[in-house]
C-alpha cells in the first residue's frame, strides 16, 4: 500500500468515525488526488479552521475556482456546516475530507467524473 492509499484510508476512517458519513471511495480518491502534493505536507494537508485567511482560501480556490460556484453567503455557510460536522474541537481537519464533504454538499461530483 502506497503513501497516498494510506492517506485515503485515513480520510475514509475520519469520514466514518468523526463525520458519521460512509464515503464513496472512488470520489474520495479523486478528491484526494485533486488536492495534489499538499496532502503530503503537514501544513497543507489540514485546514486551519480558526484562521479566516485559510477559510477564504478554501472558498476562493476550491469552491469558486475548482467547483465553479458563484460567490455568496451560501459558500461560507457550507464551509461552516462542514466544519461543524467534522467537529469544531477536532484539531486535524484533513483538507481532502473537508473538500469531499463540500463536493457532496453542493452535489458537484461531476467535477471529478
Amino acid at each position: 500500500m502506497g503513501k497516498r492509499d494510506e492517506l485515503i484510508a485515513r480520510y475514509a476512517e475520519d469520514l466514518r468515525t468523526k463525520c458519521k458519513i460512509e464515503p464513496d471511495m472512488a470520489l474520495l480518491t479523486k478528491v484526494t488526488i485533486g488536492c495534489g502534493p499538499a496532502i503530503y505536507d503537514a501544513d497543507g494537508a489540514t485546514v486551519a479552521a480558526s484562521q479566516p485567511s485559510e477559510l477564504a482560501t478554501v472558498k476562493t480556490n476550491f469552491l469558486i475556482r475548482k467547483l465553479g460556484l458563484k460567490d455568496g453567503p451560501e459558500l461560507d455557510a457550507a464551509i461552516d456546516a462542514v466544519l461543524d460536522i467534522y467537529g469544531k474541537s477536532e484539531r486535524n481537519k484533513y483538507r481532502a475530507v473537508v473538500y469531499y464533504m463540500l463536493v457532496r454538499h453542493f452535489g458537484r461530483e461531476a467535477v471529478y467524473a
